[in-house]
């Protein structure tokens, strides 16, 4: 899929990524390499579809330059990814699988 967005330093870019879960409200992408911003805004084409995101956390792999990232979307639509809704049960999915608890406690205050 196409993301798109700034990263740390401010630059403009519009990469290729690819999905590793996904939620009704959220998705977990791989193949990023790019450092990105907790909270930032990013958009994903997916199907010809274009959806907006916020960044809600950021792993690092170590020893490649990738990144896994989290992402919240900005607005419920109605059966993004275009599966069942029914599919998935609330209670039980979290947000684009879960950060590690080391990242959650350093990421900084919505501004």
């Amino acid at each position: 899929m196409k993301v798109k967005g700034k990263d740390v330093a401010g630059k403009s870019f519009e990469d290729m990524a690819h999905t590793l879960d996904i939620t009704p409200t959220g998705v977990k992408l791989g193949s990023v390499r790019r450092e990105l911003k907790i909270h930032d805004p990013i958009t994903l084409w997916y199907r010809n579809r274009k959806m907006e995101f916020r960044v809600a956390w950021i792993q690092k792999l170590k020893g490649v330059s990738e990144y896994h990232i989290g992402l919240q979307a900005l607005a419920q639509e109605k059966d993004i990814w275009g599966l069942n809704p029914a599919d998935f049960k609330m209670n039980d999915v979290p947000l684009a699988s879960p950060a590690p608890a080391e990242m959650l406690a350093a990421a900084p205050a919505p501004a």
